[in-house]
């Protein structure tokens, strides 16, 4: 690509390694397998690669600071010392243990848990994890920042520059990432009441102010500022901190330029804000918001560079550049073209590394395909012909178009029958023949459960044994009969073990599925998987979403049978176990050719036909996970209703044609609930289990002030980290709940599904819950 082309940018780009080596890295040395060292050179090998990656695709302002061990929130709290006192760290260089305490929880030295080199003994105090939430509305989590009143920040980090002078000493000049002073301090959240977090700009501002003056010093003429908040409903207050801020920040370091990226939306209302702030460029998403491009080119200052997000970092379809082409030329013929980037619209993290790698996909369907390094192609034909005319890239323009008129006449896509099913919905089928207070009656005759009835949110530990049996099936050693054998007697020793420990309602372990989203995707039509399409979810969690490409329905049940054997072990229920229809289309690349709603509709009437096939066979509680329901909300709340009802018409949909005395769970994820709170209760589900146990039952507060009436299974112990609760600590939780809710209300179990952890931190943990249960029996 000749200098003279417009420059490419990509914001950012995935950190896992193209075979998860930074996954497996981590996971070795927090089991004692492998030191720091290790960890710390093979994540150096992954940003080498990464840089070494857009230079060859035509990337020209390539990111540095984009990757993390962990989380890049929680690399900006470190960064600026905003690290909670219970992690006993008192100045300097902080441990690697005891970032990962932040991330994971776990045990720390009490003696110096701030100096020293190697990893804690495990001796020592256990610590919390912080809380972890989703980053706006991804399916990527971030670490919660605390702040307390007196919030003394500190620049405690330098890695932003360590990183610049790492891609420096390769040849490589890079534009380094930082998360911007507002966001950060909006992602955050106080350590106690009194006092919002914006009021520590002014003590904030000068840690950026130096850390800028070093990245000056290393050599960087330009930095990225991250401030999705600009995208988000603001005060006037916010927009005028903003002001505040940039300026300061423009001031500090002249020498060194800002491109100040908003994504995620349009900027809105912020516009004005946004063009106003003292800096040398600005990022816009065209693909969330393609219709602000033309308000912003001709308000913004033409010294200013416009970064133009046109390539989708979020999702998974080839991109129709001749058509993108058309739509921006336009606008672009007008403005300077030396202030011009092409840039993808958001940090390419959310997006698979390389299409390539999936030989197995069916060819038509890899034909409608980019992931990040394909989407790092695109972008620089993008440039070549904005740059040079359309005729230096005919042949590719032509294969973009190509690809894009086949998959919209493609028979795969689109199915009559689904499409009439939709169309015939009615009323009576969202809705439950009886109120909750009715069903309630009818439920707790039949199932004579005790109080604070304990059960789990349905997975149990994915081994190595489990994970080895399933990829020998998959590779055909051993037989589909051999494959199930194992799976039942894994099943059958979960069953045993639940009973003997004393759980009230049990579930079958899901040791056949891989995954909550793509088991059901397998099973339903119009989904397509792959082999190594991973995206991050959060620290070494990684997902491989499914891909939605066409009209879903359900061919043939595909939970019974494993319901039915688990229930043929035990006299006491086992609760049936779904993926909710919301879930499962915010968990996936979801096809961009008809609204999420419509997707969404069609999804939850093959949940809903799973369902009714379960209640035929017995089941007297079916759990319908609805993890993602809220993440699905709009940045914007005036965009919030129409969503909310399209996304608990669906649920309900799904789950309203049963019996009164069936009783309905669902399981939701880290969530605020004040603003939702209406919705949730619109869902009607008799039972819902809630993340509570990282925010101290706080999250209960919504429920208590809307006087919610069903009932309730707060998250009493956090299965996001290693630690193992104590009895006190679960039965200390479940006072806290017991404050806001009715004992009648109130069920006991871990915050969210036991897939990830190891059987030697569930044991106890369980065993501790269910004596927690016990005592609080006795002593109601």
């Amino acid at each position: 690509m000749s200098g003279s082309n417009i420059p490419v940018a990509t914001l950012g780009v995935p950190r896992i390694g193209r075979r998860r080596e930074l996954k497996f890295a981590l996971e070795a040395y927090w089991s004692g397998e492998s030191s720091a060292a290790t960890l710390l050179q093979t994540a150096k090998a992954l940003r080498a690669a990464n840089w070494m990656e857009q230079c060859d695709r035509g990337v020209t302002k390539i990111p540095s600071n984009d990757f993390s061990l962990y989380d890049h929130v929680l690399d900006t709290a470190v960064m600026v010392g905003a690290i909670p006192a219970i992690y006993g760290w008192t100045g300097g260089e902080l441990l690697l243990d005891t970032y990962f305490a932040m991330a994971r929880g776990g045990r720390l030295n009490d003696a110096s848990p701030a100096c020293g080199h190697g990893r804690h003994n495990g001796h020592g105090k256990g610590v919390r994890a912080l809380e972890m939430t989703k980053w706006f509305d991804t399916n990527y989590h971030y670490m919660v920042p605390e702040f307390s009143a007196d919030q003394v920040f500190a620049l405690t980090s330098t890695k932003p520059v360590d990183e610049f002078q790492e891609a420096k000493a390769l040849g490589i000049h890079t534009r380094p990432v930082i998360l911007g002073p507002l966001t950060f301090l909006k992602l955050g959240k106080p350590e106690e009441e009194g006092f919002e977090p914006l009021e520590l700009l002014p003590r904030l501002l000068p840690v950026y102010e130096q850390l800028l003056d070093r990245l000056a010093a290393a050599g960087a003429d330009w930095v990225q500022i991250d401030e999705p908040a600009l995208v988000l409903d603001l005060g006037d207050q916010e927009r005028k901190a903003y002001k505040q801020a940039y300026e300061k920040l423009a001031a500090a370091v002249p020498e060194l330029k800002i491109m100040l990226a908003t994504y995620f939306g349009g900027i809105g209302e912020n516009i004005d804000t946004a063009l106003c702030l003292p800096v040398a460029g600005l990022h816009i998403d065209l693909v969330r918001a393609p219709e602000q491009l033309e308000e912003i080119a001709r308000l913004a200052r033409k010294d200013m560079v416009l970064s133009l997000g046109l390539i989708d970092g979020r999702n998974i379809w080839r991109a129709d550049l001749q058509a993108i082409l058309d739509r921006i030329e336009p606008v672009v013929g007008a403005w300077p073209l030396e202030r011009i980037e092409i840039a993808s619209s958001s940090s390419l993290i959310h997006a698979p590394i390389d299409l390539e790698l999936e030989t197995g996909l069916d060819p038509k369907l890899k034909s409608w395909l980019a992931f990040s390094v394909q989407k790092m192609s695109e972008l620089s034909i993008l440039s070549q012909a904005l740059s040079g005319g359309r005729a230096s890239v005919m042949s590719e323009l032509k294969a973009s178009s190509e690809a894009a008129a086949a998959r919209a006449a493609s028979p795969n896509v689109h199915n009559p029958a689904v499409r009439e099913r939709v169309s015939g919905i009615t009323e009576e089928m969202k809705n439950r023949a009886s109120s909750f207070t009715e069903r309630h009656a009818i439920q707790r005759a039949k199932l004579q459960l005790p109080a604070f009835p304990t059960t789990t949110i349905g997975s149990f530990p994915q081994t190595a044994e489990v994970r080895r049996a399933r990829a020998a099936h998959l590779r055909n050693e051993i037989s589909r009969d051999q494959y199930e054998t194992f799976l039942k007697r894994e099943t059958e020793a979960a069953i045993r073990w639940q009973e003997e420990i004393g759980l009230d309602v049990l579930v079958h372990g899901e040791f056949e599925r891989n995954d909550m989203v793509q088991y059901f995707g397998e099973q339903l039509s119009g989904f397509a998987f792959t082999k190594h399409a991973w995206v991050q979810s959060y620290g070494s969690r990684y997902v491989r979403p499914p891909i939605i490409y066409g009209d879903v329905s359900r061919p043939r049940p595909m939970t019974v049978d494993w319901w039915k054997y688990a229930q043929s072990l035990t006299e006491k229920p086992v609760k049936g176990m779904l993926t909710g229809p919301v879930t499962i289309l915010n968990w996936s690349f979801v096809r961009d050719d008809i609204p999420r709603s419509a997707v969404c509709r069609q999804i939850a009437l093959a949940i809903r036909d799973e369902v009714t096939d379960l209640e035929k066979a017995g089941a007297r509680m079916i759990q319908i996970d609805e993890a993602a329901l809220r993440e699905g909300l709009p940045l914007r709340k005036p965009e919030w209703k129409e969503y909310l009802a399209w996304a608990v018409e669906c649920f309900r949909l799904a789950s309203s044609g049963v019996e009164d005395s069936t009783q309905i769970h669902t399981h939701m994820c880290y969530s605020e609930f004040n603003d939702v709170i209406d919705a949730i209760a619109a869902m009607d589900a008799d039972v819902i289990s809630i993340e509570t146990s990282r925010s101290k039952m706080e999250l209960l507060d919504a429920f208590r002030s809307y006087s919610y009436p069903n009932e309730i299974g707060p998250g009493v112990y956090d299965i996001h980290s290693p630690r193992v609760p104590e009895v006190a600590e679960i039965t200390n939780l479940v006072e806290l709940a017991r404050s806001r809710l009715s004992d009648s209300q109130l069920w006991i179990n871990p915050d969210c599904g036991l897939k990830t952890r190891k059987w030697d931190e569930v044991r106890p943990a369980l065993v501790n819950m269910v004596e927690a249960a016990k005592r609080l029996r006795e002593a109601a």
